[in-house]
């Protein structure tokens, strides 16, 4: 007899459409190449998943109450995680990704999914049912199994969109460290995460600095223009951070692909697609984990209204679903990130526009409950004043970087002496 359902991936995506699908009765089976390896990411979480999904707070190495974001030139904002009415769940939380995908994956198992640790190698769409051939992660063994669906949640690169016979998206690349310090230099980070803007550390997107448990992540993000220049990004990071990271242990370096578009259609003929695999990261920040278990969500329950007839026209509704719910934040933050991000001076307007109280109180009331958050008239002219007032003072005037500053200075004091 054939499973109802195939989901090839059993990441956060993956897992959260399969934990769906078994609330619904319906068979389901996982089939994930790797299971011990951590998905390389930031690991940022809002706490409205935590929500959503009914997870622990266990899972959360730290819970992130300050931003502090660092100009090209070195200026710096500090930016609270506080929406327009505060709350005990104002924060970003911070995760390992082998502990939250572990998690979910137990889940599904626990509700009835089945895991096959394996890796698919041929897939194939007929009016029927879906085929899919893979070869087993634990003996190389080949086998095939019958489904009615598949769902494709297996990343960036999406051998199931491949296999469909959709172009490859376009994709950024994220290089990150994990570091371990000691415990008076993990107190820097306590509660802060550090975003770092500026051509020498990430020309187009930004980089990072994120506390874990017991270590730092220090990451850099660049988009596909610049991949080739990653690695050297990110050791410009890292000096720029400097003294805080002396002594630390690398503990992992690890890389991997973020799509920057999403894909036109994301339900065909007995086939879904989720997450990075349909290209829902979103711009500006390239969160990915609360929309890849979101998208999940959505597909499982289109699915399970149509599973009887699961043809694109009707799967389809799981795509015309997200995009009204999802799609002016998505848009918004496409041209964010092109306003923000699209040279030096723009990056500097960018940093001074996160210090009005307003634009903080929007990003983290849209970032926590993921609405658009909306904002009165005289807050939009006020945010509107400040931005003419911030680029007519960066696009006249050369900002000097800090670091020239303290130099100049210490000139300035010694020709005086």
């Amino acid at each position: 007899m054939a499973q109802r359902v195939l989901i090839i991936g059993a990441s956060v995506g993956g897992a959260t459409a399969a934990i769906s699908l078994r609330a619904q009765g319906i068979e389901t089976v996982l089939i994930e190449r790797e299971l011990t390896k951590a998905k390389p990411c930031g690991g940022a979480v809002p706490p409205a998943a935590f929500h959503e999904f009914d997870l622990p707070e266990s899972l959360i190495d730290r819970k992130v109450k300050n931003c502090l974001i660092v100009s090209p030139s070195g200026q710096e904002t500090h930016v609270p995680v506080v929406g327009s009415v505060p709350t005990g769940h104002d924060y970003v939380a911070m995760v390992r990704r082998e502990v939250f995908d572990g998690y979910l994956r137990e889940r599904a198992q626990q509700r009835g999914a089945d895991l096959i640790h394996g890796q698919v190698i041929g897939l194939t769409v007929e009016h029927d049912g879906v085929s899919a051939r893979y070869r087993s992660m634990i003996d190389g063994s080949e086998h095939v199994i019958r489904a009615d669906v598949v769902i494709g949640a297996d990343g960036a690169y999406s051998p199931t969109a491949k296999f469909l016979g959709l172009d490859p998206l376009p994709r950024a690349v994220a290089i990150q460290e994990r570091i371990a310090l000691t415990e008076s230099q993990m107190a820097r980070w306590e509660d802060t995460a550090d975003l770092y803007l500026g051509r020498e550390v990430s020309p187009d997107l930004y980089s990072w600095a994120f506390p874990k448990r017991d270590h730092i992540a220090v990451g850099i993000g660049v988009g596909p223009g610049h991949t080739r220049h990653a690695r050297a990004l990110l050791e410009n990071l890292k000096r720029r951070l400097g003294a805080s990271l002396d002594g630390g242990r690398l503990l992992l370096r690890e890389a991997h692909a973020l799509p920057m578009e999403p894909r036109r259609q994301m339900a065909f003929d007995r086939a879904m697609l989720i997450g990075d695999a349909a290209g829902l990261v979103v711009h500006t920040s390239g969160e990915g984990i609360y929309w890849a278990m979101k998208s999940g969500q959505f597909a499982a329950e289109a699915l399970a209204q149509h599973l009887d007839a699961p043809a694109a026209a009707n799967l389809r509704s799981y795509e015309k679903r997200w995009w009204k719910q999802y799609g002016t934040m998505y848009t918004f933050l496409r041209w964010l990130q092109w306003w923000g991000y699209g040279n030096e001076r723009q990056m500097e307007v960018f940093t001074e526009m996160c210090r009005n109280p307003d634009v903080q109180r929007l990003t983290f009331d849209s970032y926590m409950h993921k609405q658009m958050a909306p904002a009165p008239w005289g807050a939009q002219m006020k945010m509107t004043w400040d931005i003419i007032k911030s680029q007519v003072r960066n696009y006249t005037q050369r900002r000097m970087p800090v670091r020239e500053q303290d130099t100049a200075s210490r000139i300035q004091a010694t020709a005086g002496d």
